[in-house]
């Protein structure tokens, strides 16, 4: 009886979303919103197909959170990650505490216990990995500052649950539940019987051996279990390797989404890194769905129905409140042109963290049941309504960014193709192409800026639109039959991927980059490019020596000393490089023997002489000196 009611669950679920994600899709509406719609028709309130096995489905899965994690830290290798820190904890912990401090004082106002209203602040500052991540990897939306700022916000508060839990006790004692605070069977873990010193060496072990299995042993495995042949075993050998992750971390009191997405970036070098994405994104995306199934299955309508009004505001409240925060973090710390708008709008829910916070709330008696209860569908129904949210961002906000002839999809390109392809046509590409074409060269241009290949096609320009950090723009452009890619895109780490795409895929293709900083450029020559331009190096050399020559310098000494000084720079880049690598002191310790170095070569040039015909081609030092000769008055340089 038991596998007959098994199967028939399993096919309600698969049905469910068999049916309703692919016309949420149709409709342009997603298929995180397809699936929660699909779990509220099966729900116990519609047709009533599945009731109280609601949540422990839900519990299941929620392994496809922990699934995506691992696969989204596949992608980022350790020294991207340590690069992202500044807005990891920048953004994420301002968020954070802005969140904390105005939905905590809100709740304060409505007649909450200060208590209470510190933890709902807690819970509900926190935003929806699982639907977040999924909706703007559907819209193509994660590779943008804006996704990337969304996905650092959410990495930030998967580990902020941690301290959280470690709050929730103390939020219980101010409200006089010091008993049922510190109850061990409420927050139990596999170490918590010991004490604080031996737990934080425990998880410090328990965090290396992830790192040790993940960097050297799971190399060999892989390739012993590659080595049979067998798909099954190296898809069982993936799971192992997640849910042993995942098990790891849980049991000493840690997230396991965290400690998977810890195991992901250990493998991101990994020569198999590509096999076990292959591998694992089925089921990442089966119980997914199935998580987002349940969470619309379990909502809780008889509530709604006796305070609809109440629960409609505090839903629009926090969706309000956390908008307001997100866009004036994102505002912040950098982000413009609408990715501010994205940011905000895509984080602007509660988390299905929220439910795991709630439940032990209500455990150790911060919350009665009627209070969880309310916060649970507020949670609920504030991540159903993001995917509109993100809608209205896609087909209302954003527009209104750029002009009113902006297309949303590529512009068809010549079937001719062109040898030279410029990628971003601002300011830098400008110059770089009308040099090309005026000296023959036929070139395809390509920019993701709208409102700049609406203004350049009114001077003439032959230029499309299209995103170049997309694979299929690129080879929609030639890439394949093409000799040389101008890389002049002003993204930093846009321009890097497309490079380390390029290099991997197109070994034939020469690429020229153009490098916003002296890191950047360093970025590019780790990916052996060995065309690379800093943006601004030039142009402030030619400056320089313009301000000597006024300043009194003949001519020719200042231009002597600027290409002194340009000479300098590249002998020292490779040298530079190796210790930017390896050694971060010696690399400043270096840099600043080289200035040095270079000064009292600068001046032991300005002091050298200079013979007149050394300057013969400078004919206004030519001409002051004949003019010197003729009248005594005039003094030679």
């Amino acid at each position: 009886m038991y596998g007959q009611d098994f199967f028939l669950l399993a096919l309600i679920y698969l049905l469910a979303a068999v049916i309703a994600v692919p016309l949420a899709r149709k409709l342009g509406l997603g298929s995180v919103l397809g699936y929660l719609v699909a779990g509220v028709l099966i729900g116990p309130f519609v047709l009533g197909w599945v009731g109280k096995d609601t949540e422990k489905v839900m519990h299941f899965a929620e392994f496809g959170v922990v699934l995506m994690l691992f696969l989204i830290g596949l992608e980022m290798q350790p020294m991207v990650l340590w690069k992202m820190r500044r807005t990891i904890f920048g953004m994420g912990g301002t968020q954070m505490i802005l969140s904390v401090i105005i939905i905590g004082t809100i709740a304060y106002l409505t007649g909450y216990q200060i208590n209470q209203s510190i933890s709902i602040g807690l819970i509900m500052a926190l935003s929806s990995t699982a639907i977040v991540l999924q909706t703007l990897d559907e819209k193509g939306l994660l590779n943008n500052s804006g996704g990337r700022s969304s996905f650092a916000v959410l990495l930030f508060q998967d580990i902020a649950v941690i301290p959280i839990l470690a709050l929730l006790p103390l939020m219980a004692v101010l409200g006089g539940n010091s008993e049922s605070a510190f109850n061990p069977e409420a927050h139990d873990t596999l170490f918590s019987s010991y004490p604080e010193v031996i737990q934080i060496l425990l998880i410090v072990f328990v965090g290396a051996a992830i790192i040790y299995f993940g960097r050297i042993a799971a190399r060999h495995i892989f390739r012993l279990v590659a080595e049979t042949g067998m798909r099954e075993v190296f898809t069982a050998s993936a799971l192992l390797l997640v849910i042993g992750a995942a098990l790891g971390t849980s049991a000493i009191g840690l997230s396991p989404a965290l400690g998977t997405f810890i195991a992901g970036v250990v493998l991101a070098d990994n020569e198999y890194r590509h096999e076990l994405e292959t591998t694992i994104e089925p089921f990442k995306g089966l119980l997914l769905g199935l998580f987002f199934i349940s969470v619309g299955a379990s909502i809780n309508f008889s509530l709604l129905v006796q305070n609809p009004f109440t629960i409609a505001g505090f839903v629009l409240l926090l969706i309000a409140l956390k908008f307001g925060v997100l866009w004036i973090t994102g505002k912040l710390w950098g982000l413009k042109h609408g990715r501010e708008m994205l940011f905000a709008l895509a984080l602007a829910q509660g988390s299905e963290f929220g439910f795991i916070l709630i439940s032990f709330s209500n455990q150790i008696r911060i919350f009665d049941v009627q209070t969880s209860a309310m916060l649970i569908i507020i949670i609920i129904f504030s991540m159903a309504i993001t995917p509109f949210l993100l809608m209205l961002n896609e087909k209302v906000i954003r527009p209104r960014y750029i002009r009113k002839r902006n297309r949303q999809v590529p512009d068809e390109l010549p079937e001719k193709r062109n040898k030279i392809i410029i990628a971003g046509f601002g300011r830098f590409g400008l110059v770089v192409g009308r040099l090309l074409m005026a000296n023959g060269h036929k070139v395809t241009i390509l920019d993701s800026n709208p409102s700049n290949v609406e203004i350049l096609r009114k001077y003439g320009f032959k230029l499309y639109y299209g995103d170049v950090t997309r694979p299929e723009m690129l080879e929609a452009a030639g890439v394949a039959e093409a000799k040389l890619l101008v890389l002049t895109m002003a993204e930093y780490d846009e321009a890097l991927k497309i490079a380390a795409y390029l290099k991997k895929n197109y070994p034939h293709l020469k690429i020229a980059a153009r490098a916003r900083d002296t890191f950047h450029a360093f970025e590019f020559h780790k990916l052996e490019l060995t065309m690379i331009q800093r943006e601004t190096f030039n142009s402030a050399v030619e400056l320089g020596a313009k301000i000597l020559e006024f300043m009194g310098m003949p001519r020719y000494q200042a231009f002597r000393s600027a290409r002194t000084f340009k000479h300098h720079e590249e002998e020292i880049f490779e040298e530079l490089y190796q210790h930017w690598l390896e050694d971060e002191n010696r690399f400043i310790q270096e840099s600043r023997r080289f200035s040095e170095q270079l000064n009292e070569l600068l001046q032991t040039e300005k002091e050298f002489s200079i013979h007149d015909t050394d300057y013969a081609w400078d004919i206004t030092a030519m001409n002051t000196d004949e003019n010197s000769d003729k009248n005594p008055g005039i003094q030679n340089h």
